[in-house]
């Protein structure tokens, strides 16, 4: 596989999930209420639990971002002008 085309699909990978953080991240700021309504229907948790679970997954989610796209897509943008 090419560099260039590995570059290419890191660079998309990155925007999409970086959309997806983003919109889950803003949708919990501007809807906090919503969102727990919502999900209380499913699961009915206490507020003080919800809102750790949520926090959780937001740093898990981000961790897992900047692992598998950011620090790939930066050594492959590095590499690529290297070579």
């Amino acid at each position: 596989m090419d560099i260039q085309i590995l570059t290419t699909f890191f660079i998309w990978w990155t925007i999409i999930n970086g959309g997806i953080y983003l919109f889950w991240t803003v949708f919990i700021l501007c809807a906090p209420d919503l969102v727990y309504n919502i999900q209380n229907k499913f699961f009915p948790l206490p507020r003080e639990t919800f809102n750790a679970i949520i926090y959780v997954f937001l740093g898990l989610f981000k961790i897992i971002f900047v692992t598998f796209n950011i620090a790939p897509l930066i050594a492959l943008l590095i590499m690529g002008r290297l070579l």
